[in-house]
């Protein structure tokens, strides 16, 4: 086997194991058997490639993506510089393996970026409707049922909502949401809530 062979071999294996890896994630192409390698790279939680915590998850610099990109880049170089280049082996060598580690860098730090989140974690309280105010867009006849508009998290949000004590509430009025059960908010006055 000559070197050209080898990196063509590592080309084709690693930009092989690259498209099988895109049709199997975008296109959900599923293999008729399970492939599992016996060391588990990017599974524990906890830190990053730093060695911090963020947001939970752990990406292995040494992990199948990167590996395929190294593979890919390394062959591909190596061929074409064995194949159409008077360079030793040894520096078609050396310059094979920094495309590759760059090839395979490029990939992890696009994971880290694509898995890692700077966003705060969500809280059951931040999403809860009972303390909102709002305003009513429908008028709640009495003993009846109109419409609310409420900010919550960020997003106007409407709601079918009924008075607390049966009272028919005015459209515009605003009003504060006290309970929520079953699809219907409870509100009452701003003004009555507020004395």
């Amino acid at each position: 086997m000559t070197w050209s062979d080898f990196y063509l071999l590592c080309f084709l294996v690693g930009f092989s194991l690259s498209v099988l890896s895109f049709l199997a994630g975008a296109v959900h192409i599923h293999l008729p058997f399970k492939m599992h390698l016996p060391f588990h790279g990017a599974h524990h939680g906890g830190a990053t490639s730093h060695g911090g915590l963020r947001g939970g998850t752990h990406i292995s610099w040494f992990n199948a993506s990167s590996a395929m990109a190294f593979l890919a880049w390394f062959g591909g170089t190596g061929y074409l510089l064995t194949r159409h280049s008077h360079l030793f082996a040894v520096v078609s060598l050396l310059l094979s393996t920094v495309a590759g580690l760059a090839a395979g860098w490029v990939v992890f730090r696009f994971m880290v970026r694509l898995v890692s989140s700077d966003d705060a974690p969500m809280k059951s309280e931040d999403y809860r409707m009972e303390g909102s105010i709002g305003t009513v867009s429908m008028p709640i006849r009495e003993n009846g049922t109109g419409e609310i508009i409420f900010s919550l998290a960020g997003v106007r949000r409407c709601s079918g909502a009924r008075c607390d004590d049966g009272k028919g509430i005015e459209k515009g009025t605003e009003v504060f949401i006290e309970r929520y059960e079953k699809g219907i908010a409870y509100v009452k006055r701003w003004e009555e809530f507020s004395k």
